[in-house]
């Protein structure tokens, strides 16, 4: 494997001095842009069209569809912003994860007998981690934006302030999540309609989240994290049952990390660093896979052998990932030659491995969302964001319209436990004070000497493997709307089975799979939301798309609009 590593790197190089000689556009023709709703997508154009660039477009994002997307994201939440800035080249994940409040332990959704409480980790005040948003939007605003923090949150503040209208995609996550909903009565006055789902078109406006804006456009991080704001939130939390303090809010600090670099063929592939797994299983499938020459395989064999390597991927994050403040950061020996090495010995062509023979773990949301921006300096964001559930916890903090999120439930409740994705968490994420629970949020980038690709989605523990498949399209030389609307399937290592989304495989395929060994299951219907940008800097064109399955807007600015 080594020799045939060194072959791969040598090739990679020398394409990368052969495409030198190519001369590749230096700065984009215009601007693009691909969110999840299309009132997010107009609040970046507005702040481009005043002359902020690609952060500041993210923060207004950001700020949107936290108004417009309530059951995705939210200023009571956390995510992930991936930026690199074009004039020094410098990248950075931006980490706005929640973290666990200070009086949070290992046992906190146990009962007297060590087994897990149903729904405690999921619904009411007590799920929820301190959030990471509104840290976020002052940091990326103060530290890369060009407009003050006020211009670029005022599209969310008209937003929460006129209303947005219900649409079906509303309806359907409300159906799921009504009862938790309905449990608390400042969420209930604002999401439903005399304690029932919408009608479509219905305006869901949100005064007391309006002011919550203006006070973080006024004062920044402390607006939110000090002060009258900050006491609401605790008490409102502390009445119904939570545990937040005043000190978690003084405390919670952004983190800026290096992102997990991957040089596969000739991409080079940026993504989220712990504590997201996503960079981390990205590294050890694109590892496995370069052993391999996925063009000269049928079809068959390349969805098993693509299956197997997130077969081990998932193995690994159960093992050993968690919040590197709080373990030692793992990445480089699990994407490391030794250890693909290993996982590799027993991945055969001719027979999935039974998930129960690899090394069992000692030892998360659907509804996410994600956007994609480049501005017309080449600046770019890709930013996964979350609440984890639909709605969240179903809690609103009264008096201030923050709906919290349920993110502690991406930590392990106990070792070996599967979370509400399925996913078996380990000692590495057993809750700890001030800890970031693991993620599976993926934002990412993608380059070679012609093309960059901006790309990311929801879709809880099958973040990762859509973002895969998502590159793995960017290497067939696809465009960006089929990046966003192919077929997806997913192994997450426990449950043993391939899930794919309906019509993804036919008959043929999923018997050919089952006489290989593989369990195979329909997800039910489809699942995700990716947004994506494409610029082919050979060309100097832009490409924006927003997946298909979703509500999403993509848009191109020449220019001269931007």
């Amino acid at each position: 494997m080594q020799a045939r590593q060194r072959l791969t790197r040598l090739f990679a190089a020398m394409l990368l001095l052969v495409a030198a000689a190519v001369p590749a556009a230096e700065r984009p023709p215009g601007a693009a842009i691909a969110t999840a709703h299309p009132m997010a997508t107009q609040a970046a154009r507005e702040i481009l069209e005043q002359g902020g660039n690609a952060f500041d477009a993210a923060v207004a994002v950001t700020a949107s569809l936290a108004v417009v997307e309530p059951y995705s994201s939210g200023i009571g939440g956390g995510g992930f912003w991936l930026l690199h800035r074009a004039d020094d080249g410098h990248q950075v994940m931006v980490d706005g994860r929640e973290t666990a409040p200070g009086e949070a332990h290992s046992w906190m959704y146990l009962d007297a007998d060590g087994e897990p409480v149903s729904g405690a980790s999921l619904n009411g005040p007590l799920a929820a981690g301190i959030p990471g948003t509104p840290a976020a939007l002052a940091h990326i605003t103060e530290q890369y934006g060009h407009l003050s923090l006020s211009q670029n949150l005022a599209p969310a503040i008209r937003q929460a302030r006129h209303g947005f209208p219900v649409d079906r995609h509303y309806r359907r996550l409300m159906g799921f999540r009504k009862d938790a909903v309905s449990e608390w009565p400042d969420a209930a006055r604002i999401f439903l309609l005399d304690g029932e789902i919408p009608r479509e078109g219905h305006l869901i406006r949100q005064p007391d989240l309006a002011r919550t804006l203006e006070r973080i456009a006024e004062q920044g991080h402390a607006g939110f994290y000090h002060g009258e704001l900050a006491e609401k939130l605790v008490r409102s939390t502390r009445d119904a049952g939570g545990i937040w303090q005043l000190e978690d809010f003084a405390d919670y600090a952004i983190v800026e990390r290096d992102p997990v670099i991957i040089d596969y063929r000739d991409m080079r592939i940026t993504a989220a660093s712990l504590p997201s797994a996503g960079g981390v299983a990205l590294g050890t499938m694109f590892g496995l896979l370069a052993e391999h020459d996925l063009d000269s395989l049928d079809r068959v064999t390349r969805i098993h052998l693509i299956a197997e390597t997130m077969r081990r991927a998932y193995r690994d994050r159960s093992l050993f990932l968690g919040d590197p403040d709080f373990i030692e950061d793992p990445t480089a020996q699990l994407t490391g030659e030794d250890h693909l090495r290993l996982l590799a010995s027993d991945l055969d062509l001719e027979r999935a491995t039974d998930s129960g023979d690899l090394p069992a773990p000692r030892q998360q949301g659907e509804d996410t969302t994600h956007f994609s921006i480049i501005d017309a300096d080449g600046n770019r964001v890709a930013a996964t964001l979350s609440i984890n559930y639909p709605f969240g916890s179903g809690f609103v903090a009264a008096g201030t319209g923050v709906l919290l999120n349920n993110e502690m439930d991406d930590f392990a409740t106990r070792p070996g436990e599967p979370n509400a994705y399925g996913l078996i968490g380990g000692e590495p994420n057993l809750v700890e004070p001030g800890k970031r629970p693991l993620s599976s949020m993926t934002p990412a980038f993608i380059e070679t000497d012609d093309r960059i690709g901006i790309l990311g989605s929801p879709g809880g523990s099958r973040i990762i493997t859509q973002v895969m498949l998502g590159i793995l399209a960017f290497a067939e030389g696809e465009s960006a709307a089929t990046w966003v609307s192919r077929p997806r399937y997913h192994h997450q290592y426990a449950p043993d089975r391939i899930q794919h989304e309906p019509g993804a495989f036919d008959l043929h395929t999923i018997r050919a799979l089952e006489a290989l060994g593989h369990s195979v299951e329909s997800a039910g219907r489809q699942y995700g939301d990716m947004q994506a940008v494409l610029w082919h800097r050979g060309e100097n064109r832009l490409e924006a798309a927003s997946d298909p399955r979703g509500g999403g807007e993509a848009i191109v600015l020449s220019r001269e609009q931007h």
